[in-house]
C-alpha cells in the first residue's frame, strides 16, 4: 500500500469569462509515493504542485480521479486521511492569541491527543524553539513562525509529512536545522513529500523526483537516473559583458555566470573559441558534472518544445 497515491487526478477551475474554457490545473496525474520515501515534487510556478497538495490535504476537491493517504481516501475517509498527514504550508498561518506551547497543545487536541508535552518538548528543542515556548506567536520573527508551522504539522506524529516550500525566504541556520530533523524522521520511517524551488535541496534529500509542467507529470524517476539523463558535462565561466545572441540562445545565463551544456572536449573548445572571437574574456572557467538544475531546465525545455510542436 503506497503512502500517497494519485490516480488519474484532474482539477479544472472555471474561467472568469464564460466564453472561455475552464483552466486545467492538473491533467490526469497518476503517481504513487511509497512508504518511507523522501520524494520531491518539482515544477515552475503554476505547474500544479500546490493544487496537488491542496487536494491531498482536503482543502480542495479534484474534478476527477482519486487520492489516498495510506489507503484512506481523502474525500470519503477524510478524517483518517488527515490524521495520517502533517502538512507544512507555504503561507505563515498562526493564531496570534496563544504562546507557542499553547498553540501546539491545541493542535494536539484537534487530533484527540492529550498529555503530549514530552513530544512537544522534543519538537521545540529539535526546531530551535525551546527558548520561545512561552512567547506569544505574534512576537516571533518570520523564521521562527516558519519553525512553528513545522512543529504544528508534526505535533500529532503523522506517518506522512508534506513540506510545501518549507525553506522559502528563510536563513541558512533554519534550513540546516529543519533538514537535519526531517532527515531523522525519514530514517525512522516517516514518508516525506517535498516541493521546493531550491533544487540543490531536492538533489541532496530526495531519492525519487517527479517534475510537473502545465499540470502534467513530465518526468518521474530516481534522482540518480534523472542526473544520468542530463548532458554529461557543463561548461561554466563568468563574463563582464553580454554574449552575442547566437551564443546566448544556447546558454543559461545568471548574472555574470554563463553555463553551456557540453558533451565532449571538442564542444567545450568550440564554445570557448566563439567567446574569444566575440572579443570577450571568460573568467573562472570550470567543467562540472550536470546537476538537478540542469536536468530540470532540459526537461522543461523538451516539454515546451513538444507542446509548441503540437500547436
Amino acid at each position: 500500500m503506497p503512502a500517497i497515491s494519485y490516480q488519474a487526478v484532474s482539477k479544472a477551475y472555471p474561467s472568469p469569462r464564460s466564453s472561455q474554457k475552464s483552466f486545467l490545473a492538473l491533467d490526469r496525474v497518476s503517481l504513487d509515493i511509497e512508504r518511507g520515501e523522501f520524494f520531491g515534487l518539482l515544477g515552475p510556478n503554476g505547474a500544479g504542485k500546490t493544487t496537488m497538495i491542496s487536494i491531498l490535504a482536503g482543502l480542495t476537491r479534484a474534478t476527477s480521479g482519486s487520492v489516498s493517504v495510506l489507503g484512506s481516501d481523502v474525500v470519503s475517509d477524510y478524517a483518517q486521511a488527515r490524521r495520517k498527514l502533517g502538512v507544512v504550508p507555504q503561507e505563515l498561518v498562526f493564531d496570534p492569541f496563544f504562546s507557542v506551547r499553547e498553540a501546539l497543545r491545541f493542535q494536539s487536541g484537534y487530533f484527540g491527543i492529550a498529555n503530549n508535552d514530552a513530544w512537544i518538548d522534543e519538537l521545540l528543542h529539535s526546531l530551535g524553539l525551546a527558548d520561545k515556548a512561552h512567547a506569544n506567536t505574534r512576537q516571533l520573527s518570520g523564521g521562527m513562525k516558519r519553525r512553528m508551522l513545522v512543529a504544528q504539522a508534526l505535533v500529532h506524529k503523522p506517518p506522512v509529512i508534506v513540506l510545501d516550500e518549507p525553506t522559502a525566504g528563510v536563513d541558512v541556520e533554519l534550513r540546516q536545522t529543519l533538514w537535519k530533523f526531517i532527515a531523522r524522521l525519514n530514517r525512522e520511517g516517516h514518508t516525506v513529500l517535498l516541493t521546493t524551488h531550491y533544487l540543490e535541496e531536492a538533489e541532496a534529500l530526495c531519492g525519487r523526483i517527479a517534475m510537473l509542467k502545465s499540470g502534467r507529470v513530465v518526468a518521474l524517476d530516481s534522482t540518480s537516473e534523472l542526473l544520468k539523463s542530463a548532458s554529461s558535462n557543463v561548461l561554466c565561466f563568468k563574463l563582464d559583458a553580454e554574449l552575442p545572441p547566437a551564443l546566448a540562445d544556447k546558454a543559461r545565463v545568471t548574472g555574470r555566470i554563463v553555463q553551456f551544456p557540453a558533451h565532449d572536449a571538442r564542444e567545450i573548445e568550440t564554445y570557448l573559441t566563439a567567446v574569444r572571437e566575440a572579443g570577450l574574456k571568460a573568467q573562472d572557467v570550470e567543467i562540472r558534472k550536470a546537476d538537478l538544475e540542469d536536468v530540470f531546465v532540459q526537461v522543461m525545455a523538451r516539454h515546451h518544445d513538444s507542446v509548441a510542436g503540437v500547436a
